[in-house]
């Protein structure tokens, strides 16, 4: 909570609004029919679900792929000896 409180007297009055509105959101999700409330927010915010949907999914599929993909050996290398002064 002090970390909050920290963050909420620093912060610009842009991200609090941000903010505001993203507690608005997840309370009326809360109290109502969540898919039905982020569906309206969605539209009312004017944002591309899609778009972000199709991201999301290549993130994690790039994700994936690097996870599967076989590493190459580190090639052990001695440190150098350094010179006596």
């Amino acid at each position: 909570m002090k970390l909050f409180t920290a963050y909420l007297r620093r912060a610009e009055e842009g991200a609090l609004s941000g903010l505001l509105v993203e507690i608005t959101i997840l309370h009326a999700a809360s109290r109502q029919n969540a898919a039905q409330v982020l569906r309206d927010a969605t539209t009312a915010y004017k944002v591309d679900v899609d778009a972000i949907t199709l991201k999301v999914k290549q993130e994690f599929a790039a994700k994936e792929k690097a996870k599967l993909a076989p590493k190459p050996a580190a090639k052990a290398t001695p440190p150098k000896a350094r010179k006596a002064a």
